[in-house]
C-alpha cells in the first residue's frame, strides 16, 4: 500500500476538506485544538475562498474551512486551516491576515457586532516557526502585555510545527500523536498500523490517502504537486546555501580590511596586500 504525502495541498484537501471527510476532520480537529477529547460534535465544511468585501481588497484562499459546533458556543466557531510546507516571506502576517478577515467577513453591512463568531486559524508547518520554543502544538489569543488577563478569545491562532515532533510509531499514546505523525509520517508507511485500527477517523484518513483510489486525473494532479514542491524546497535550499557562501565571503573580506587598517602605519602597501589578499587599489581605498 502507497499513501499521499498528506502535507501537499492536493493531499490534504482531500484528506480533511472533502464531502466524505466530516468524521476525518471532526477527530483531526478534536486531537490538535482540544487534546483527543469529544469537544467538537458536528461541523460544517464550507468554501474555502474567502473573497473580499470591498472591491480592491486581497483574495485568500484556505486549504479548509469549516463551522463547527462544539456544544459550548451555541452559534458555533469558524476554523480555518492552512498547512504551510515552505516558510515563505511574510508567512506570519498572512496568518494573521487570514485570521482577521474570517473573522471581518462574517457581517453584512448594518449587522450588530454580538453576530460575530469566533475564529480559530489552525497552521500546521513543516518548518520550525517558534525555534525558541520546544512546543509542537503552541496556541495565541489576545492578553494583556502586563498581568496576561485575556481580552479576548474570539481570534485564536493556533500551530502545529511539525518538525519538533521526533516521537516514533512505538512511542505514539495519544489520538493527538498518532495524527501528527500521520501528517509527517504517511506516505514512509506500508499499511495502517496495527495499532490504530480501533480508531475508525484515522483507518479513513489512510483508505481517502490511498494511492490506488485515486483516478488518474487525481493521481496527475498529486505528480505535478510532489514535483512543485520539492522543486520549491530545492531552491529554498540553494538559496540558503548561497547566502551562507556569501556571507562567509564577506565575513572574510571584512576580517582582511580590519587586518589591513590595522597595518597601515607599519607596512608598505604591496607588502599588506602580500598578508592579507587584498589588492592595491582596494587597500588605498581603505586608506
Amino acid at each position: 500500500m502507497r499513501f499521499l504525502n498528506p502535507k501537499t495541498d492536493f493531499a490534504f484537501k482531500k484528506i480533511f476538506g472533502s464531502r466524505q471527510s466530516k468524521d476525518v476532520l471532526i477527530s483531526f480537529l478534536n486531537a490538535l485544538l482540544y487534546e483527543g477529547q469529544p469537544t467538537i460534535e458536528d461541523l460544517e465544511i464550507i468554501d474555502p475562498y474567502q473573497a473580499p468585501q470591498l472591491k480592491g481588497m486581497k483574495d485568500t484562499f484556505l486549504d479548509v474551512k469549516a463551522t463547527v459546533k462544539d456544544g459550548k458556543t451555541k452559534d458555533g466557531k469558524t476554523v480555518i486551516i492552512e498547512m504551510q510546507v515552505l516558510n515563505v516571506i511574510g508567512f506570519e502576517k498572512r496568518v494573521l491576515y487570514n485570521a482577521s478577515k474570517a473573522f471581518s467577513i462574517q457581517l453584512d453591512s448594518g449587522e450588530d457586532y454580538n453576530k460575530l463568531h469566533p475564529v480559530i486559524a489552525l497552521t500546521i508547518t513543516d518548518f520550525e516557526m517558534f525555534p525558541e520554543s520546544s512546543q509542537v502544538i503552541s496556541r495565541y489569543v489576545m492578553k494583556e502585555v502586563n498581568d496576561l488577563t485575556t481580552y479576548s478569545n474570539d481570534i485564536e491562532l493556533a500551530f502545529v510545527e511539525l518538525p519538533k515532533f521526533t516521537k516514533s510509531l512505538d512511542e505514539l499514546t495519544s489520538v493527538t500523536d498518532r495524527w501528527i505523525y500521520f501528517l509527517r509520517q504517511a506516505d514512509s508507511l506500508e499499511m495502517i498500523p496495527e495499532s490504530w485500527q480501533g480508531t475508525p477517523a484515522l483507518e479513513k484518513a489512510f483508505q481517502i490517502a490511498e494511492l490506488s483510489n485515486l483516478s488518474r486525473e487525481e493521481l496527475d494532479i498529486f505528480e505535478r504537486k510532489q514535483r512543485f514542491l520539492q522543486d520549491n524546497r530545492n531552491s529554498v535550499l540553494k538559496g540558503i546555501e548561497q547566502g551562507i557562501e556569501q556571507g562567509i565571503k564577506q565575513g572574510e573580506q571584512q576580517k582582511a580590511e580590519a587586518i589591513a587598517l590595522a597595518l597601515l602605519d607599519v607596512l608598505d602597501v604591496e607588502t599588506i596586500s602580500q598578508k592579507t589578499g587584498l589588492s592595491v587599489d582596494e587597500i588605498l581605498a581603505l586608506r
